[in-house]
């Protein structure tokens, strides 16, 4: 897997960085913000920018603000007339430059046609005197004229074509190869080799399998994660392998060079943003496998696992898991949206700054959002109760859905979703931690036979531990307490039975089904509530005594 990835990686790296020798001189995405800003002032600072052929930098002007746009487009559009004219010519066709003096100032021709004057802020960016800055702009113009000339000629093109196809039929093999690739890797997936069963402390039956259900769920997990990231690598090297592939090409004719300008000036900021965003979005998918793996191990290791709290752990780490992601994927955006914002040329230390202050206000106005954080915070490192234990706080209860630093969520016996702010949580009763407790009160007939319904009950109760499919669910030897008080409904007799956690329910409704059962058997009646009333009323009894004698 280790490879896999780092294959992918180098593909995209090839993809992004390979640059053809045609397109050397094509700016770099944080090179093409022209016109750039070389002064302060508003409407009279000075700005300056390129002027290309065939989509090549041929030299830089500069001018005001205000005036760089049109002296930017007219040398732009006399550069073109004379290129057309010059490459229209016989091939072995010389192109003349030559620099004037016009009223003091270099004036540059070409062919005898008017170019351009070369002004004292065009020598201000070479940091040379103008007479030589003339020359420097004359040299490169007839250098890339020239150039320019010779990749117009038919052999040239055709030898272009040729790498073009090269390369074409490259991008075929290699894309096919990373889909092939791709297939081969779901298929893998779809017959995974089968793996070995982690061992607990001592390997233990037990422990290992307590840890089974944790492990193979954080190892599906993570797989999915995994594939995941490995999906989107895969996507962008198929876009990697055809964009650059593309671009490449159209960088190879003069014709379609200006294209690969026009691609890069309306799509760096798209592409940047969408790098980073992608990027984040992998970043965070990795780190979910990392904390999957993570976690995975350390239940394999067996180091905190033991029979006693193999439940408990499962509960944990589904909690921790949670938690941590949420974390690690709050921390993931927050520096991806500070790199989209660098990437769209942003200064962001003056953002930090104020962020900080804002943060301070908002500290001193969201105390309660503090207040339950660590509450929260405090819940998962004291281990008060996790996803999936059952709770009650206050006069409200039923199962923990949901927990994070902020909130708790409960869902009671009727469905109702309750959110209790970790804040407000001052005293909890957790129902499942570690181990629960079935409490059962038996009411048994006053006329009945106490030391037969004793023994009746431990008999039952004895023999409901011994079937394996409830002797997994309780942890000790049933007790029979014995009797508990004397009611309204009869003699009471207490039991007790100590289960697995969220399994006293299950455990209690059974006992009372088989109760019931062996109890009609046995002829022993379970009360019901009986009520014996006096009388000691003299004129009513000489009101009965009356209608008897009538």
């Amino acid at each position: 897997m280790r490879f896999q990835f780092l294959a992918i990686a180098s593909s995209i790296a090839i993809a992004v960085v390979s640059v053809p020798k045609a397109t050397a001189q094509i700016p770099f995405l944080p090179q093409l913000q022209a016109p750039s800003s070389v002064s302060n002032d508003s409407n009279d600072r000075v700005v300056s920018g390129w002027i290309y052929l065939d989509g090549r930098r041929l030299f830089q002007i500069a001018a005001s603000k205000a005036n760089f746009p049109e002296r930017s487009e007219d040398i732009q559009k006399k550069l073109q007339k004379i290129g057309q004219n010059y490459f229209q010519s016989p091939a072995k066709t010389a192109v003349k430059v030559e620099v004037r003096k016009v009223n003091e100032l270099p004036v540059i021709y070409v062919n005898g046609q008017y170019l351009m004057t070369v002004t004292s802020e065009d020598a201000g960016l070479r940091q040379v005197d103008i007479s030589t800055s003339a020359n420097q702009v004359a040299e490169a113009l007839e250098e890339d004229l020239q150039e320019a000339k010779q990749e117009r000629q038919t052999q040239f093109l055709i030898d272009q074509g040729k790498i073009a196809a090269g390369i074409g039929l490259a991008m075929i093999v290699i894309s096919w190869g990373v889909y092939s690739w791709e297939q081969r890797d779901k298929k893998n997936l779809l017959y995974p080799i089968a793996s070995q069963p982690p061992r607990g402390p001592q390997n233990s039956p037990i422990s290992t399998a307590a840890a089974q259900p944790i492990t193979t769920q954080l190892n599906q997990q993570q797989k999915q994660h995994l594939q995941e990231v490995k999906r989107r690598l895969f996507q962008l090297s198929q876009a990697g392998i055809w964009g650059s592939g593309s671009f490449f090409i159209l960088g190879l004719f003069p014709y379609t060079r200006g294209f690969q300008l026009g691609i890069i000036t309306a799509a760096q900021f798209p592409l940047r943003l969408g790098i980073v965003f992608l990027g984040t979005y992998v970043v965070i998918r990795f780190t979910y496998a990392l904390i999957d793996r993570f976690t995975t191990t350390l239940i394999s290791s067996g180091a905190f696992l033991t029979p006693e709290s193999s439940e408990r752990l499962q509960l944990r780490v589904s909690t921790f898991s949670g938690v941590t992601k949420s974390i690690a994927t709050g921390i993931c955006v927050g520096v991806g949206i500070l790199l989209a914002l660098v990437s769209l040329g942003i200064d962001i230390v003056p953002l930090l700054a104020g962020a900080s202050l804002v943060g301070v206000a908002l500290s001193l106005a969201s105390q309660n959002l503090i207040k339950d954080a660590i509450n929260g915070f405090l819940i998962i490192l004291e281990d008060q109760y996790a996803l999936g234990d059952v709770i009650t706080v206050g006069d409200v209860g039923g199962l923990v859905e949901n927990l994070n630093l902020r909130m708790t969520q409960l869902r009671d016996s009727e469905g109702r979703l309750i959110t209790i702010p970790n804040g407000e949580i001052k005293v909890v009763a957790n129902l499942s931690s570690r181990w629960s407790r079935a409490d059962l009160t038996i009411p048994i007939a006053y006329q009945a036979d106490t030391e037969q319904a004793l023994k009746l009950i431990e008999t039952v109760a004895e023999k409901m531990n011994q079937e394996m499919q409830w002797q997994r669910q309780i942890l000790e030897p049933p007790q029979v307490l014995g009797i508990d008080q004397f009611g309204d409904r009869g003699l009471i007799i207490r039991v007790w039975i100590k289960t697995q956690p969220l399994k006293q329910w299950d455990v209690a409704r059974e006992l009372r089904r088989r109760l019931k059962v062996a109890l009609d058997e046995a002829g022993i009646s379970i009360s019901v509530p009986q009520q014996a009333i006096w009388v000691n009323d003299d004129h009513l009894l000489n009101f009965q005594d009356n209608g008897k004698a009538n």
